[in-house]
């Protein structure tokens, strides 16, 4: 996980002094646990958590609040700072700040949506299957969640089908019994990066 953690690091920077990387995939495909061990990697890398700025109202109409909230100002230099959302409340809470950090962490689906793309130093996308992920999703929100969720795969259906991340991904990230291996994407420049292995242990090239 480190070496992936040194390669974000050299990047150049892509929003202002903040090299902003997102992390994109199927809801349910593993991208908040293997975000926070990259953030962990890099030493406590502030994590933007896309659940936090959709809501119930907005699933994928959020576009216009993150750039205001969040991008315009760390593009700036400044702190941003933004309201999350409760999603059993069905309201946003109080301003939260997000620091102009080396490296910032943006997670959810949508994360490589193409109004974020220009803003992105790197954009992660987790290979698993949609219908792999739904039901992994399904499977840890339970019952109580059965409404939702039929609401949630059209709407993700709909904005993929407008606006894929998929294919403007430089890494794709796959789980394995190992931990996690990063390919080249298909937007990898000449499609000349490693696969790197990433566990516990050490990195292993292939």
């Amino acid at each position: 996980m480190h070496d992936l953690a040194s390669r974000l690091r050299r990047r150049p920077p892509s929003c202002g002094p903040v090299r902003l990387i997102g992390i994109d995939g199927h809801a349910g495909s593993g991208k908040s646990t293997f975000t926070g061990k990259v953030a962990a990697a890099l030493g406590g890398a502030p994590v933007l958590h896309l659940d936090d700025i959709a809501s119930h109202d907005e699933l994928f109409g959020w576009t216009a609040r993150l750039l205001a909230q969040v991008i315009e100002p760390l593009a700036r230099g400044a702190s941003a700072s933004y309201a999350p959302y409760d999603w059993r409340a069905r309201s946003f809470g109080p301003p939260r700040p997000l620091h102009p950090a080396p490296v910032v962490l943006v997670e959810g689906v949508g994360a490589g949506r193409r109004a974020l793309r220009p803003h992105l130093a790197g954009l992660l996308w987790m290979e698993l299957a949609r219908e792999e992920s739904w039901a992994r999703g399904r499977l840890r929100d339970g019952s109580e969640q059965r409404e939702f969720w039929a609401g949630w795969v059209a709407a993700e259906r709909r904005h993929f089908a407008a606006d894929p991340s998929r294919p403007y991904a430089d890494l794709l990230v796959r789980q394995s019994q190992q931990g996690y291996e990063v390919l080249p994407g298909p937007a990898a420049p000449g499609g000349s990066d490693r696969i790197v292995t990433l566990g516990d242990g050490p990195s292993a090239v292939c």
